[in-house]
């Protein structure tokens, strides 16, 4: 399957009944961390659970398929980091669980900070200081 470059987020919902029509929730987190704004228009795909789930099962000889990892941060967490590195912009640059990293503005290689997450994708996050070495 072609996924394209254009696809904002990704995340398993149910669909129920509302009336006299079919609902699909988007989850609060998609909203917040700015992938998608309320109120605005977005084409969605839908791809069966099922044939997936079968598809992975049947070419990894039966074992269920794992989801996704996901980020181990969330926007508005507030976390404990050290600045390993700076980044191209000038920024700083935390790693927490499996090397994720969180880009903390404004800090130096060295300084242990805390930091409310500001902003979450599926490979970095934003942080702003709200505490010098903790």
């Amino acid at each position: 399957m072609e996924i394209s470059d254009k696809l904002l987020c990704l995340f398993n919902a149910d669909v129920r009944t509302e009336d006299d029509r079919y609902v699909v929730e988007i989850p609060r987190r998609e909203v917040e961390t700015g992938a998608i704004d309320a109120g605005e228009t977005y084409r969605v795909a839908l791809i069966s659970r099922e044939t997936d789930e079968t598809v992975a099962s049947e070419s990894n000889g039966g074992a269920t398929p794992s989801a996704e990892p996901q980020p181990p941060v969330e926007a508005g967490e507030l976390r404990y980091v050290e600045i390993e590195d700076i980044g191209k912009q000038g920024d700083g640059i935390a790693r927490v669980e499996r090397g994720y990293v969180i880009i903390v503005p404004g800090t130096d290689v060295g300084e242990r900070v805390k930091v409310e997450i500001t902003e979450v994708k599926s490979n970095f996050a934003v942080g702003e200081v709200v505490e010098d070495d903790f």
